[in-house]
């Protein structure tokens, strides 16, 4: 069972997106780091933890940690995006993560924890490539070998367990397994106001 609302912001879980915002599914590893880490975003309406990218419908968190369903952790923002740009969701995507790593983040292995980027609109898509070859490039001349990060069409979205949802905020020393490569982002905002 998914809870019912939302720990940090107090709105139904299953709220429809409201009028004018967006929302887009990143999968980044442990989804537990990922989501604080969107949720402390000003202009972030609502985060949620599940599953995309599978073959199963709505699968238990312990079914996706087998490998077996294709679903990887992922986290679904809804955002406004007069408040905070797709290309700012990216910039953090890129950079709190390694996304050249394949199939895992740091020890936590296996299809559920790549980097995946499911996109609503042809202009999140459009951001989503841009951002992945600037990024790509600025890893290159540090020696990182290419992205593996896969973007996709916005596939079904499962909630994952309540317990999983917000789980930083009921157990801030919680387990956390985010980590960057330090390289930056581009600015891809300021690059097209230029």
């Amino acid at each position: 069972m998914t809870a019912a609302t939302h720990r940090i912001f107090g709105r139904p879980m299953d709220a429809p997106v409201p009028h004018g915002y967006d929302q887009i599914i990143l999968g980044m590893g442990c989804y537990w780091g990922v989501e604080r880490l969107f949720w402390q975003q000003e202009g972030v309406w609502l985060t949620e933890v599940g599953f995309a990218g599978g073959t199963a419908e709505n699968p238990s968190y312990k079914q996706v940690c087998t490998g077996t369903t294709g679903h990887a952790e992922v986290v679904r923002v809804v955002y406004d995006s007069s408040r905070i740009s797709t290309e700012h969701l990216l910039k953090l995507f890129w950079e709190n993560h390694d996304p050249t790593q394949g199939n895992r983040q740091g020890n936590d292995v296996g299809t559920q924890y790549r980097s995946l980027i499911m996109y609503f609109t042809e202009a999140q898509h459009a951001a989503a490539e841009a951002s992945k070859i600037d990024y790509d490039n600025r890893l290159a001349v540090q020696g990182y070998p290419a992205i593996t990060t896969q973007i996709l069409p916005a596939a079904p979205f499962w909630p994952a367990e309540e317990d999983h949802q917000q789980y930083l905020d009921r157990y801030p020393d919680g387990y956390c397994n985010m980590h960057g490569t330090g390289v930056q982002a581009a600015d891809l905002e300021g690059l097209e106001r230029n």
